[in-house]
């Protein structure tokens, strides 16, 4: 198995840690068939990747074995914004496993935190479709789903591409995220419609990006009791 180090993968505040707890924990909750879950969003800069690897992260955290794919193979950011230096020269990824060109443990990487692994998109090709729709998909990530405690996939946004829906045709379960103020409810519950039809399970819906300062509520986590220590070192970051 090849090596990569995530160079650039900021932590979070205790609200976001204690969020990202929340959800993972909740994902427990699903129960003992859900191995295989799809991030995807409406739009573009929703945040799903950066929910996805904090998914990863925490999950890996907990003990579990974990993979991230990252199945944006149009137009793949990740590797970029988090920094992926790798081991090897060559660095093959999703795009050419499915095309052929590679074992699919040379496409899987241990990164540098423990129980976290990814499976990186590869190079950008315009035929994604194609591969995604093929029969080495399913082949593969049945394997996978063998292989570690939980597979997540960040998939393109669901309201731009269709690819996200073909991808929801071999996961378990799928979570949508929302960006704080953007769009329609309605094309929340298209998105969870189509995704829905493919026979994956939506399993609920994050919203990202909110201030947790703008709450009224907020004092009842924050300035009371105990919790008090926490707000004054965490909450009070300019960390995003």
């Amino acid at each position: 198995m090849n090596y990569l180090n995530i160079t650039s993968f900021p932590e979070l505040d205790y609200a976001g840690t204690e969020a990202m707890n929340t959800l993972c924990t909740n994902l427990s909750y699903c129960g003992p068939d859900m191995h295989t879950v799809l991030f995807t969003s409406r739009y573009e800069q929703e945040g799903k990747s950066s929910i996805a690897m904090n998914v990863m992260r925490t999950l890996a955290g907990f003990g579990k074995d974990v993979l991230l794919i990252d199945a944006d193979l149009r137009r793949s950011t990740l590797a970029r914004r988090y920094r992926f230096s790798y081991t090897s020269q060559e660095a093959p990824g999703l795009a050419q496993y499915l095309a052929g060109k590679c074992d699919l443990e040379d496409a899987v990487y241990q990164t540098d935190l423990p129980g976290a692994f990814i499976l990186p998109a590869g190079r950008d090709v315009l035929n994604s479709m194609q591969l995604l729709a093929s029969r080495g998909f399913g082949d593969m990530m049945q394997a996978l789903k063998n292989s570690f405690d939980y597979v997540l996939v960040d998939s393109p946004p669901a309201g731009v591409i269709v690819d996200a829906v073909e991808i929801a045709k071999h996961c378990d379960g799928a979570v949508i995220v929302v960006g704080y103020n953007r769009g329609r409810a309605q094309e929340v519950g298209e998105v969870a419609a189509n995704i829905g039809k493919t026979g994956c399970k939506v399993l609920g819906a994050v919203m990202n990006g909110v201030d947790l300062k703008s709450f009224r509520n907020r004092k009842y986590y924050y300035r009371s009791g105990r919790y008090s220590t926490y707000y004054h070192h965490y909450g009070d970051s300019d960390e995003k």
